[in-house]
């Protein structure tokens, strides 16, 4: 007689967009449950870098349609875009690095500081906060459990996946105001003139102001939240802040992205 095992059957949503069907034989469960964010990290043929320059252009002139369901969830298991803009953020890296930084060590420094500091260690902590006080204060669904990456079949949870998406797509003009735009004009608006200071100080306020709308974009697109509308009020604290900021204070002075990474501004800027 031919001995004969059975295998537990496990049940339970997968994450980041992936199922476990049940009729899946043992031997293909565990790489049906990784992540499928995870199983495509480095297969790059299979990235969506079309869409990723699609969504990077609507984010800053229609951002509300970046925002939509994709199959049966909202977040998408795609790292293209993370990819591209940390690209970005690395070209960007070495400009500062060369205008501002002395040896190849500070610059170096500097590209860590850009790619894994200011843009996935923020959107990393922006997107655990966001997971955790808006599921709990925004939902409209008291007592549900949210999914730390979601099932894809439960379309009313809030996706740590999914907050991760709206993070890393409002950092976007946050790229695109302070690590490009005020590094063309950096000669000009770090002058000592009250022209120099007021353009200067409004890249802060676009920069910012964008980042708030496309969250509050981001979570209003789902169903399932309600009064997403709370989002917008640090855009009043925003605005107040730009306004005393002119009575003196030269943002790009004291705030520019090369100054969080420890290197200083030449003399002569």
């Amino acid at each position: 007689m031919n001995a004969h095992i059975n295998f537990p059957q496990r049940s339970g949503p997968s994450t980041f967009g992936s199922t476990l069907p049940t009729n899946t034989r043992p031997s293909d469960t565990t790489s049906l449950r990784m992540p499928r964010f995870f199983k495509r990290l480095f297969k790059f043929p299979q990235m969506d870098f079309e869409m990723a320059i699609w969504e990077m252009t609507a984010l800053i002139i229609a951002p509300k349609k970046v925002f939509r369901k994709t199959k049966n969830t909202w977040h998408r298991p795609d790292p293209s875009f993370t990819y591209l803009l940390s690209f970005f953020l690395l070209l960007t890296s070495l400009a500062w690095s060369l205008a501002y930084a002395d040896g190849v060590a500070k610059t170096i420094r500097i590209t860590l500081v850009f790619i894994f500091g200011h843009f996935i260690g923020s959107s990393l902590v922006v997107s655990a906060l966001a997971y955790f006080l808006v599921g709990r204060l925004l939902s409209g669904l008291p007592g549900r459990r949210r999914g730390l990456f979601g099932p894809p079949g439960d379309g009313e949870q809030l996706e740590f996946g999914y907050c991760f998406d709206v993070s890393i797509r409002a950092f976007f003009p946050l790229w695109v105001f302070l690590y490009v735009v005020q590094f063309l004009l950096m000669p000009v608006i770090a002058k000592d003139y009250w022209a120099s200071l007021f353009f200067g100080n409004f890249l802060y306020l676009a920069a910012f102001g964008y980042y708030i709308i496309i969250t509050f974009l981001g979570y209003n697109a789902l169903p399932f939240l309600q009064h997403t509308e709370l989002i917008l009020t640090p855009f009043a604290v925003l605005v107040v802040v730009w306004f005393i900021s002119l009575f003196g204070t030269n943002l790009p002075k004291h705030l520019a992205p090369v100054l969080w990474a420890g290197a200083a501004l030449r003399k002569n800027v």
